[in-house]
């Protein structure tokens, strides 16, 4: 059985049983076959238009506070960052936000922000019943961060409908080396559980691209996914922010790359599709051109950095540069592409 071949009949098998493995999870995500990759987005395209149609779910996002007494190495908003411009809405212009949300149509209303001291659970209890009780028939979610069980319980008998708190990684020791010594994975997991048990809809998820991440942490996130079977689960990409300590470090947006670049510039150069796996993009293309490859190999900027990679599918692959968006080196490189000859 080729790999390829066993890619497909894992997917197949997900799709008909959901009972993957971690060692399966770790095997798709390392896969650079593109035709499994293809087949394996195909497969979630139908199952996700088997369950919500061509339905968009439309949220009213309030950012009340960007204050937090935490100092999570990863957020612009952590406690020891001093260039950041602190604010907190009043209860008045939260819900002056409502008001006008509810005017344009939205019927749920997301509560997020730092976890603000200053936001005793008396105040975000006068909040959720005030919205409630102005709304009767909206949703209110808050995603003010780690709470005891009793404060997620009054939020809840206020009126809270949903409670959204990622995650960010299911590995411990990667965890610990995302947040400050006093914060841990195994109270994260149980503030979840504990929404869970109190009745909430709840939300999980975690950042892709993230410092230290490796496929193998990324499979534990998904298997806590079909662990704790989330109501929702919000899973975005690791942007640097530059006053934080991981400020320097490239961003994770493979996905935003292939949203953004496949559907234009990409396919017109040819490639038909764009991943990014240790340290390097790989381009797949329609053609194997060496005429073009040549001419870039001969260029300074691609000596030592571009490589043919092995495989089915014509593919080269760019070894990324740490001081430079990600986005910006693959927009170069499919513009070089398209003009080398």
């Amino acid at each position: 059985m080729t790999e390829n071949t066993a890619i497909i009949k894992i997917i197949d098998e997900i799709t008909a049983c959901r009972n993957i493995t971690l060692e399966q999870l770790h095997m798709l995500l390392e896969t650079d076959d593109m035709q499994a990759v293809d087949y394996l987005r195909k497969r979630a395209s139908e199952k996700a238009h088997e369950t919500y149609g061509n339905q968009v779910f439309i949220r009213g996002l309030i950012e009340f506070t960007n204050y937090c007494k935490n100092d999570c190495l990863y957020c612009g908003i952590r406690h020891s960052n001093t260039h950041a411009d602190r604010y907190r809405l009043s209860t008045e212009q939260i819900m002056a936000c409502c008001e006008s949300g509810y005017e344009l149509g939205f019927r749920t209303f997301v509560l997020q922000g730092g976890e603000d001291p200053y936001y005793t659970d008396e105040r975000i209890c006068e909040i959720v019943s005030g919205i409630k009780a102005k709304y009767p028939d909206c949703a209110v979610t808050l995603s003010i961060g780690e709470k005891s069980k009793e404060s997620y319980q009054s939020y809840f008998d206020a009126g809270a409908d949903r409670y959204l708190l990622r995650h960010e990684t299911a590995d411990e020791k990667h965890y610990s080396r995302l947040h400050p010594a006093e914060m841990s994975l195994a109270n994260r997991k149980q503030c979840l559980w504990d929404l869970k048990e109190i009745g909430y809809q709840v939300g999980c998820g975690f950042m892709v691209g993230s410092p230290f991440q490796t496929a193998a942490t990324l499979a534990k996130d998904l298997k806590f996914i079909e662990e704790f079977s989330p109501d929702m689960c919000g899973i975005g990409p690791f942007i640097p922010q530059k006053d934080t300590p991981f400020g320097d470090l490239p961003s994770g947006v493979s996905a935003l790359i292939h949203v953004a670049l496949l559907r234009g510039e990409a396919g017109k150069a040819g490639i038909s599709d764009i991943s990014q796996k240790s340290g390097k993009l790989i381009f797949a293309l329609r053609d194997f051109d060496m005429e073009r490859i040549s001419a870039l190999y001969a260029r300074p900027e691609y000596k030592g950095v571009l490589k043919v990679e092995a495989g089915t599918t014509p593919r080269v692959s760019l070894r990324l540069k740490s001081n430079a968006r990600i986005v910006d080196q693959a927009r170069k490189f499919i513009k070089d592409f398209s003009e080398a000859h």
